[in-house]
């Protein structure tokens, strides 16, 4: 009797499994590893729950994520290709950070829309329950979803860009939100919020000119459908969180994962060698890194003996991701490493600084361990993200140009200290405490848009004229009613008063 009991609720189990299965579509068309570093763990989990997930990406999954199946764009991701010194820290390069992603998708676009894989893919007869596609520097990918005629939903491994929030009906006020390129942070100055307004209306004009207009024609030609419309997405997961970057309104559609990469995760045993190193320094370790994009070995060679030389007199060991064997005059405190668990050495109870860019994946990662940072942004969010983590007193900012011996000396002592330290742990905790942890909170509306097709989280504010949305309309309603107020009421005074004088001249 037992026997038939178990057998029973396993078969129900089973189906009720099956009838909550979902067939998942993901295209991450950007070639960016980092990007699709962030969501890796939302597709983890929709595997592990039995959906059937399709990526379409330049990232092979490498039998991590169950039932899958891979759509490789590309060989493989882009890592390792930007230079250093390209980056001058200019005024003008915070504007012209739109055009270099305008760029990359020109670059990305043609080439991955005409792989064989994906041109093979799109000829099969498939169906999908639900899209997750990447927001981010071009709509040539968007045909795809118009398509699959399925709803969707928009992922943003970065902070929210210029051009996200009309899409989903959030409020645009750069009075106080600053613009992803633009680090100034509330309360902001006069100049301050002129150079926000001005950015956040070249980020929307150079996306709508040169990336959605030629995004639209490759889109056409090598998907054959018009690219879907966004303001038609169901919702936004943005890598983000109000206890970093701060608090601004957002709509139901747009949802806040920041942290989703690594909220469940724990640290592993470091490789042998670094594990070693790390161990023996009685002063802790500082991990160096400049991301996955910029190749850590293109400093310019000033700079890279100002830091040499400030390494040097530390009592701490250095952990330094550097592409190349070897580094000229390198300190014995100094050790090499073309990869490393950045993550794992992040949390390594020895761990007492991060050196880095200030990309996205990098900071959340630090604020989740609690290490105190050393920021030295170069283009795109870095400055914003340098910025928000500086404003919590939980790390230092330096700017890349003013990386000079004398100023790096100051800015590891004022990271190394017990303030800075302590302001780290607290947001650290902060920033972990949640309700629900970002992936499950992920997993819960991917599933809640497949069961209940239909925009039902929709702010009224996308389908409004820009007038109405203003109040353009009303405010120019008020004004005319008050010059007729005003008008009427000086007429009808004209008259009381011409009477009043006829009255005293007959008198």
């Amino acid at each position: 009797m037992l026997a038939r009991i178990v057998v029973v609720w396993c078969v129900v189990s089973t189906l009720m499994q099956l009838a909550d299965c979902y067939n998942v579509l993901v295209v991450f068309g950007h070639p960016g590893k980092s990007h699709y570093d962030v969501f890796k763990p939302l597709f983890q989990e929709l595997g592990e729950r039995g959906h059937n997930i399709t990526i379409i990406s330049h990232v092979k999954t490498q039998g991590d994520i169950q039932n899958v199946r891979d759509v490789l764009l590309s060989d493989q991701p882009v890592v390792n290709v930007l230079n250093m010194s390209s980056f001058t820290g200019s005024w003008i390069q915070k504007f012209l950070e739109a055009e270099m992603i305008a760029k990359f998708a020109e670059l990305t676009c043609e080439a991955a829309l005409q792989s064989e894989n994906l041109q093979n893919f799109l000829l099969e007869d498939n169906k999908f329950d639900i899209i997750l596609t990447e927001l981010f520097n071009t709509n040539c990918f968007y045909g795809i979803l118009t398509k699959y005629k399925s709803p969707y939903i928009g992922l943003s491994s970065t902070y929210m860009l210029s051009w996200h929030a009309s899409w989903f009906g959030a409020p645009v006020s750069p009075s106080y939100i600053p613009d992803i390129y633009m680090a100034y942070l509330p309360p902001m100055s006069f100049l301050q919020r002129v150079e926000n307004t001005l950015m956040h209306l070249v980020n929307v004009f150079w996306y709508k000119v040169f990336m959605e207009k030629p995004g639209t024609e490759l889109s056409l030609k090598y998907t054959g459908y018009e690219p879907a419309d966004l303001h038609n997405a169901s919702l936004l997961f943005v890598n983000s969180h109000y206890t970093l970057h701060g608090v601004r309104p957002l709509p139901p559609s747009i949802v806040e994962v920041g942290g989703m990469h690594v909220v469940n995760r724990k640290a592993n045993q470091l490789p042998k060698n670094i594990e070693k190193w790390t161990n023996e320094s009685p002063s802790g370790l500082i991990y160096f890194s400049m991301g996955s994009l910029v190749k850590g070995h293109s400093f310019p060679e000033n700079q890279l003996k100002a830091f040499l030389n400030v390494f040097r007199k530390l009592p701490q060991r250095i952990l330094w991701k550097w592409e190349t064997e070897t580094m000229k005059d390198k300190p014995d405190n100094v050790m090499l490493t073309k990869w490393a668990p950045q993550f794992d050495i992040l949390c390594h109870p020895n761990t007492v600084l991060f050196i880095s860019h200030g990309g996205l994946l990098g900071t959340t990662e630090a604020v989740h361990c609690g290490v105190p940072t050393l920021l030295l942004p170069i283009f795109g969010d870095q400055p914003l993200n340098a910025e928000a983590v500086k404003s919590h007193g939980a790390g230092v900012k330096l700017k890349w140009k003013d990386a000079i011996k004398k100023n790096i000396k100051e800015a590891l002592e004022e990271a190394l200290s017990t303030e800075k330290k302590q302001n780290m742990k607290a947001l650290s905790k902060r920033f972990r405490d949640r309700l629900v942890s970002p992936l499950q909170t992920a997993v819960y509306w991917i599933e809640y848009i497949a069961k209940n097709t239909g925009q039902y989280l929709r702010s009224p504010a996308i389908n409004m004229p820009f007038y109405q949305y203003f109040l353009l309309d009303v405010i120019l309603f008020y004004l005319v009613l008050f010059s007729v107020v005003v008008y009427v009421s000086f007429k009808l005074g004209s008259k009381c008063c011409a009477r009043k004088k006829n009255k005293i001249k007959v008198n």
